[in-house]
């Protein structure tokens, strides 16, 4: 029988079991940073005092030491030859491990891709205890930078002062110590041994969480090693990265805990494609359809009886409260990183995992609800929009429209299958902001309005780099998926969601000042579809004719105070779409 690739294996006990798993990172994470190790900058401070003593330490300083001064070297006791006082110390040692401003430019002694990886799956809640062997300060930069701020440990009298582990939401254990404090552990005879407090502490960790090791060998860590020997629980997997074969240490120490073996490039890579395997099972673990099928059961009998008005916003608010929640952590948190196809598709397929609950929800108060109903969905669009993050690339920022998008399309396509636009037309009330500009909802709206390159960014989409409006079809898509089931067929819904574009289009038009942008209208699917415009447009005149000033067209003043005026924005709609010229 064919064994689960452990990386796969890993990844789903991470996200089924958040929080259980410790990281146990030696200096093969911060080896690409190019920031020294601890006995390399042992071994870098006796070529100092060998110079200083114009002595010859080479081919072996450490040799050299022991011979001169009759004792293995130490880290404390060579600092205070080479450097006198606590402030030239700390200058000295700044060199090793912070950047200067060119080393800064060009990425080095800065936290490294793994480092970043780790810092997001900490802030998601994966990773709550790091312990490193490394004296740099790289996986405390990379945390803040996500916004966390860790308790870090690195001497004993740390322990006694902190709060239990079970109240820490990261903590970083730094068992050799920080570059900064002389009582950092490098020779075999400190790492032999741990004080008491610090063995206590590492013994909870070992006994009650899993283990991830990467770049670390356990060939010189006694102390360390003997710590997780010690450990008496299985309760969670123990997972060793390697790039190559293990050593004999490390072999036995795997097959001491039942460990899985990981063979790995680099921790770059692992951690990246870590954090990603996390975050795919997340987006394809969606609630079971029956919790979405109850939500929608239930607005169905709160919308029957007016007196359950109170729960029905409850029941919206509380799905908004839990969408917005969601959009401002995990990966959505990330607005700074470069997007590719991979990337993008990915973001926005967990959109619309996320949503489809408030999809369904939405799209039944748009069929049966009234104007009250479509005033708690306007408030809803204004939590999801208040979501938003607000610093980073501009592609990010503008998708971050896209979810309230699709909410207001669900609603307004129950609004079309009953001819409903009149209380929905609510939903267009107001505005929100964009681009630090307060403009009309329904310039939010259109994709083609909150993606500045539409079109470019939209093609980084799985299957649309063809398409002329990317994102209005992949929203088409997403919304039978989640709604299908509601219409007769696949056309008639199409003919449906034509609709909807439309009406947003006519009243993005007419929101826009004249002069701006003269008769332009946000294009949509309809675009490439000639007869279901002339359908929709029918629709809209039969209307007209048959009511006159009392059309629902008209009532909903998204378009036109008056017939004559909705004509007229038809009839331009109808000219400016032929001017495309689109088709497949």
């Amino acid at each position: 029988m064919k064994m689960l690739d452990p990386l796969i294996s890993l990844a789903f006990s991470m996200q089924s079991n958040k929080g259980a798993y410790a990281l146990l990172l030696g200096s093969g994470v911060s080896r690409s940073s190019r920031i020294p190790t601890g006995w390399e900058i042992v071994l870098e401070l006796i070529r100092k005092l060998a110079a200083l003593s114009e002595e010859q330490c080479e081919p072996d300083p450490a040799a050299w030491y022991a011979a001169k001064f009759g004792e293995q070297p130490d880290y404390g006791k060579l600092l205070d030859m080479v450097a006198t006082t606590p402030s030239e110390r700390q200058q000295l040692l700044r060199a090793y491990f912070e950047p200067s401003a060119d080393e800064q430019g060009q990425g080095v002694k800065m936290p490294t891709k793994a480092h970043r990886a780790i810092a997001k799956l900490a802030f998601a809640g994966y990773v709550r205890v790091i312990i490193t062997t490394n004296f740099d300060r790289l996986m405390e930069r990379a945390l803040e930078d996500e916004g966390i701020a860790p308790v870090v440990l690195s001497a004993p009298d740390h322990i006694e002062g902190a709060v239990p582990l079970a109240h820490m939401k990261c903590c970083v254990v730094k068992v050799h110590g920080d570059y900064l404090d002389t009582r950092t552990r490098n020779t075999p005879t400190e790492l032999a041994e741990y004080d008491p407090r610090m063995n206590a502490f590492l013994a909870r960790v070992f006994d009650e969480f899993g283990l991830v090791t990467c770049g670390w060998s356990a060939d010189w860590d006694t102390a360390l090693r003997a710590n997780i020997e010690r450990a008496p629980s299985r309760r969670y997997s123990m997972f060793w990265t390697s790039r190559g074969e293990p050593g004999r240490i490390a072999k036995d120490l795997i097959s001491l805990r039942g460990g899985l073996t990981l063979p790995i490039d680099g921790a770059d890579s692992f951690f990246e494609d870590l954090q990603m395997k996390i975050e795919s099972i997340e987006e394809f673990s969606k609630p079971h359809p029956l919790s979405k099928d109850i939500a929608v059961a239930s607005a169905k009998r709160f919308l029957s009886d007016p007196s359950h008005r109170i729960r029905l916003a409850d029941l919206i608010e509380n799905l908004g409260r839990e969408l917005s929640t969601q959009l401002r952590a995990g990966p959505f948190a990330d607005t700074s990183s470069q997007p590719t196809k991979d990337s993008v598709t990915h973001r926005v397929k967990t959109y619309d995992s996320m949503a489809s609950t408030l999809i369904a929800v939405a799209a039944t108060c748009g069929r049966w609800g009234d104007q009250a109903v479509a005033k708690i969905l306007r408030r809803l669009l204004d939590r999801i929009y208040a979501s938003r993050q607000q610093g980073g690339l501009v592609l990010w920022l503008n998708y971050q429209n896209y979810p309230a998008t699709l909410v207001a399309y669900a609603a307004l396509l129950g609004a079309s299958l009953s001819d409903n636009l009149l209380a929905m037309s609510k939903l267009f009330d107001g505005k929100v902001r964009m681009d630090n500009l307060e403009v009309p909802i329904s310039m939010a709206l259109p994709p083609t309005c909150f993606l500045q390159d539409s079109q470019g960014w939209g093609r980084l989409l799985e299957g649309m780099d063809r398409r002329y409006v990317p994102v209005n079809d992949w929203m088409q898509k997403t919304l039978w998926n989640v709604l299908g089931k509601g219409f007769v067929s696949e056309d008639e819904f199409e003919k449906h969601f034509d609709w909807v574009e439309i009406i947003v289009a006519l009243a993005c038009h007419q929101s826009r000042p004249p002069s701006e942008f003269g008769d332009w209208y946000p294009p949509g699917s309809f675009g490439h579809r000639a007869a279901n415009r002339e359908s929709v447009a029918a629709r809209i005149s039969s209307s007209l004719d048959e009511f006159g000033d009392m059309s629902e067209y008209v009532s909903s003043g998204l378009f036109g105070k008056t017939a004559e005026e909705c004509r007229a924005a038809i009839a331009g709609f109808t000219a400016f779409s032929r001017k495309l010229g689109w088709g497949w």
